[in-house]
Formats: C-alpha cells, sequence, structure tokens
C-alpha cells in the first residue's frame, strides 16, 4: 500500500469519527430541554454545565495528550475573576465579558506551557499544582482588588445578548451557560478528530516516537495546552457570570482534584466522559450531601474505589464479576 493511500485512509478513518451519531442529537436536545422541563432544578443544570466544560478542558491535555494536571483551577479562577472584574469595572455585558476571560486565560496558559514542556508526570503535577498555588495567594494578598477571603461581591450582570436578563430561578443562566457549552464543545470535538488531534495521540502515547516521524512535539504541547487554559477560563468566567460572585475557591486545589474525579467516573480521552462525569459526580454529590451531610464525600469515596477495583465497564452489571473472576482464577491456573 502507497503513502499516499495510506494517507486516504487516515484521513477517512478521522471523517467517520467525526460524524456526528444520531443518539449525540438526541443528548443536547435533552440537555437543553431540561431547565424548561425541570425548572426547579435549572441552577444545578447551570452547575452541571459549568463543571462539564471545566472536565472537557482538562480532558484535552489529559486524554488526549497524557498530560497530567492538579491546578487546572488556575485557569478556572483566572477566568472567573477576569470575568467578574471585567463585569464590575469595565461593563457588564455577559458576552464580551467572557471572551475577555478566554482571552486572558489562553495568555495564562501560554505563559503556563513552559512548565510542563520538561519533566516526568511527577514533576508536572508539582509545578501544575505550585502554579495554582501561586494564583490562590496572589489572589488572597490583592484584597484591594480581588476582596481576598471575602471575594469580590457587587457584580452585576447585565441582559444576554441584551435581551435576555437573568431569573432569580437561573433558567436564562442554565441556556446561556449550555450555549457556551455546546460551542465550545463543538470545537474541542473539531480539534480531537482532526490531523492536529491525531498528533496529539501520538504525543500521548509515545513521545520519542512522535519526534521521531517529525512531530513538533513541544510546540503541540504549547498550543493544547494554551487552548485548554483557555477553555477553562472560559468555564470560570461562566461560573463568576451566572453567580454574580467570585471567591478563593475558584482557585482552590479542590477544584483541581474535584475535576480530576469527573474524569476518572466518565473516562478520559473521551469528550462526552467528561459530560458523564460531571453529571454524575453533582448528582451524587447533590443527593448524598442532603442525606448525609457530614459523610457524602465518603460515599463518594466509596463509590470510586470500586470504579477502580471493578472497573467502570462492569460496574453496573454484576451478573459479570463472577464471570470475570472465575476466568481469571482460570488463567493462573493454566500458566506455567
Amino acid at each position: 500500500m502507497s503513502a499516499a493511500q495510506e494517507g486516504q485512509q487516515a484521513q477517512q478513518s478521522l471523517l467517520r469519527k467525526a460524524r456526528w451519531r444520531p443518539w449525540e442529537f438526541v443528548v443536547w436536545v435533552v440537555i437543553f430541554a431540561l431547565p424548561l422541563v425541570v425548572p426547579s432544578r435549572a441552577l444545578l443544570v447551570n452547575e452541571i454545565a459549568i463543571v462539564a466544560l471545566f472536565a472537557m478542558s482538562l480532558d484535552l491535555i489529559l486524554g488526549y495528550t497524557g498530560i497530567v494536571s492538579l491546578g487546572h483551577a488556575a485557569f478556572f479562577g483566572f477566568g472567573a475573576y477576569a470575568a467578574a472584574l471585567f463585569a464590575k469595572l469595565v461593563m457588564p455585558d455577559p458576552t464580551v465579558g467572557l471572551l475577555v476571560a478566554i482571552v486572558l486565560s489562553a495568555a495564562l496558559g501560554a505563559v503556563a506551557s513552559v512548565t510542563i514542556l520538561r519533566g516526568t508526570d511527577l514533576t508536572r503535577l508539582m509545578v501544575t499544582l505550585g502554579t495554582a498555588l501561586l494564583l490562590l495567594e496572589l489572589a488572597n494578598k490583592l484584597d484591594w482588588l480581588t476582596g481576598g477571603a471575602d471575594g469580590l461581591q457587587g457584580v452585576v450582570m447585565g441582559p444576554v445578548l441584551g435581551t435576555f436578563d437573568f431569573d432569580l430561578f437561573g433558567r436564562v443562566a442554565a441556556w446561556y451557560s449550555l450555549a457556551v457549552v455546546l460551542v465550545l464543545f463543538l470545537v474541542m470535538r473539531r480539534l480531537v478528530h482532526s490531523p492536529f488531534g491525531a498528533t496529539l495521540k501520538a504525543v500521548r502515547d509515545n513521545r520519542l516516537r512522535a519526534m521521531a516521524i517529525g512531530i513538533p512535539v513541544v510546540k503541540r504541547l504549547a498550543v493544547v495546552y494554551t487552548i485548554a487554559a483557555a477553555i477553562a477560563g472560559a468555564a470560570g468566567a461562566l461560573l463568576a457570570q451566572t453567580t454574580g460572585f467570585a471567591s478563593l475557591d475558584v482557585l482552590a486545589f479542590d477544584r483541581s482534584a474535584d475535576v480530576l474525579l469527573m474524569l476518572v467516573i466518565g473516562g478520559v480521552g473521551w469528550l462526552y466522559g467528561g459530560i458523564a462525569g460531571a453529571i454524575v459526580f453533582k448528582l451524587l454529590q447533590d443527593t448524598l450531601s442532603s442525606v448525609t451531610p457530614q459523610y457524602w464525600m465518603f460515599w463518594i469515596g466509596l463509590i470510586l474505589v470500586l470504579l477502580v477495583l471493578v472497573g467502570r465497564d462492569r460496574l453496573f452489571k454484576p451478573w459479570t464479576w463472577f464471570g470475570a473472576r472465575k476466568a481469571s482464577e482460570t488463567n493462573k491456573a493454566v500458566k506455567p
């Protein structure tokens, strides 16, 4: 087979993967209908949409590129403060504020990308965590600008597109966040199913081999880290705009840890994994915290342990557990 034929086959494979499946249209229609069907849960839908976007931004660097990060909240929080300060000091238009937060977060991501170009996974974990901690302490010290531990209060947002005012029930906020999530999801979907996305997977699988075949690994890492930072900043901006508040919590370590747990639940290397993980995690958090306010984290931890031990595919199929155990014992018995 010639190189041209192999290239055509690779292109056709990418096109097949990029094609929308019928179930995807159904999923998005149902998601957008939720604030209308369950208006009492519109605020929860808005929160899930924001954390799902945050999870997908982390999946770009973790699932598709293999960059482990414990400080992704740095870009989330930076976007939140950027949007809140822009609304308070410049103009309250949420669309313009969102774009400003995306641009500034992308700039921060481009600068911070230098820290993940070298070293092992362990050093990247520490460096990314250090970046988030630096921003957290900076936001705490600049209390004249950020409000410090009290948070940035008095953020009043204008109507979306000059027409739709944010209501107390959260329906406009939910639809606004969902619309932004859909647009950025389309961007990420196009990105990961493009030749650029294929090179990211090559870097994830074997960086040395990717360098050997001519892929500019350093540039790819810097670009994808910048894009992921921009999308995380957009998620933070949505949180600040729809709640009218930004605090040190948006930069906390818990924020980065939670989004990692969402990807563990939903799966990495699959954009819908971030959405599924966010839905399951937030619903569990909302339900368990109302039933056992003091011990809800214990139950989530137990579910995560089961998820790792049993496996995501088999967790909801108990009838397969015995068969898998029996097969494992058989394999051990026949080993020489």
